[in-house]
C-alpha cells in the first residue's frame, strides 16, 4: 500500500564500492521520499566521515508514519558487515551482507513495509567468490518474487526495453521465440500502464536483422517470429509499430511518437540510450509484483571513498521509484472505486 511520501528501501550494494558514498551523499541532499538504507550503520558513518559529510543516523521504525528525508539525516535498517570494509578492497566475507540487504528490501516491498526498492551497484564476482550463486539483481528478485522480469532503461528522452539481456550474440536468434516475445511485449505494455501511468503506450519494436530482415532476404526471424507476434498482439489492442530497422528506429521523429522502444538484444538498444544519458539513466525491472529501480553504472572501486562518483543516476533512480510508487497508488485508488 503506497503512502505520501513513499517509503523507499535503499540498498548500498558492494560495501567496498561507491554505493555507500552515493547513499550518504544523497542523504546530505535530502529527498521528498523517505529513504531507508538497509546497511551497516558503522559503514555509512565511516564513509560519511571519510567524505567530510555530517550525517545523523537513526534506526528505522516501520510503525512510524513516513516522512521526507531531511538533509543530513538517514533512517537505517541495520545489517551487520561480516568484516570491516576498506574502500576499493573487495572481501568475499561480505558477500552474504550484500545479498541479505537485497532479500530484506525485496521482502519488505512484498509485505508492504516499503513502496519500492532502489539498488546501488553490486560486484557479482565477489558474491560468487563468497560461495553464493549469483548472476545479478534481476535474477535474484525474479526468483524471490516468482516472476519473469523484463529489463528497461530510461532517460527523460527515451525508454528502451530488452527482449533478451545478457546473452552471447550467437545465442540471441534462437532465444527470440514467439512465447518470449509475446511475454516481454505484454509485460512492457502492462507496466507502462500500471507503473508509469501511460494510458495507451505506443511501443516501437526493432527487428533482429539489418534492415529488419529485408523481407526475409537478410534473415527469417522477422517474417517467422516477430511479425506474427506483433499482428496477434495488435488484434488484442496493443499499439505496436514494427518490426523496424534498428538503425532508423531511434531517429527523433519516430521517438517523438513513441513511449518505449523494444530492442531484441542488449547492445542493439542500450548504446543509444547511454549515449543520450549515461550517468542519469535508470534501470527499471518490469514484470515484478514490486517496484525496483537501479543505477546505470557499476561499483567503480577506484572511486570509492572519494567525492568523484557521479550522484546523478542514483538521484534519477530515486525520483523514478517515487514517481512509480505514486502512479501505482493512483491505479490502486481507481481500481477500488
Amino acid at each position: 500500500m503506497s503512502r505520501q511520501p513513499p517509503r523507499l528501501a535503499l540498498t548500498p550494494g558492494e560495501p567496498a564500492g561507491i554505493g555507500p558514498d552515493l547513499v550518504v551523499r544523497l542523504a546530505r541532499e535530502g529527498s521528498p521520499a523517505e529513504l531507508i538504507a538497509l546497511a551497516d550503520p558503522a559503514l555509512l558513518i565511516a564513509r560519511a566521515q571519510r567524505l567530510g559529510i555530517r550525517l545523523s543516523i537513526e534506526d528505522f521504525d516501520p510503525q512510524a508514519p513516513p516522512r521526507p528525508t531531511q538533509p543530513g539525516h538517514l533512517s537505517v535498517a541495520p545489517i551487520a558487515l561480516a568484516q570491516p570494509c576498506t574502500p576499493g578492497r573487495l572481501d568475499p566475507a561480505n558477500g552474504h551482507y550484500v545479498t541479505r540487504a537485497l532479500i530484506q528490501a525485496c521482502d519488505g516491498c512484498l509485505d508492504g513495509t516499503f513502496d519500492a526498492m532502489v539498488t546501488a551497484p553490486v560486484h557479482k564476482g565477489v558474491i560468487n567468490d563468497a560461495g553464493i550463486p549469483f548472476t545479478g539483481h534481476t535474477e535474484l528478485l525474479a526468483e524471490r518474487c516468482g516472476a519473469e522480469p523484463v529489463m528497461m532503461l530510461a532517460v527523460p528522452e527515451l525508454r528502451v526495453a530488452l527482449a533478451t539481456t545478457h546473452l552471447p550474440l550467437c545465442e540471441v536468434p534462437r532465444a527470440i521465440t514467439p512465447e518470449r516475445l509475446r511475454r516481454v511485449i505484454l509485460t512492457l505494455d502492462h507496466d507502462l500502464r500500471s507503473k508509469l501511468g501511460i494510458h495507451k503506450p505506443r511501443i516501437l519494436v526493432c527487428g533482429l536483422n539489418p534492415h529488419a530482415g529485408e523481407g526475409g532476404h537478410l534473415g527469417r526471424e522477422e517474417v517467422e517470429v516477430i511479425q506474427p507476434v506483433l499482428a496477434e498482439l495488435r488484434s488484442r489492442g496493443l499499439d505496436l509499430v514494427g518490426p523496424l530497422p534498428a538503425d532508423t528506429a531511434f531517429v527523433p521523429d519516430k521517438l517523438a511518437q513513441a513511449d518505449a522502444v523494444l530492442a531484441m538484444y542488449h547492445d542493439q538498444g542500450l548504446p543509444v540510450l547511454k549515449h543520450l544519458g549515461f550517468g542519469r539513466a535508470v534501470n527499471i525491472t518490469l514484470g515484478l509484483p514490486i517496484i525496483r529501480t537501479s543505477v546505470d553504472h557499476g561499483t567503480a572501486l577506484d572511486l570509492a571513498g572519494t567525492m568523484e562518483a557521479d550522484l546523478g543516476s542514483l538521484i534519477a533512480a530515486v525520483e523514478m521509484a517515487t514517481e512509480m510508487a505514486g502512479s501505482a497508488a493512483r491505479q490502486s485508488r481507481r481500481a477500488a472505486t
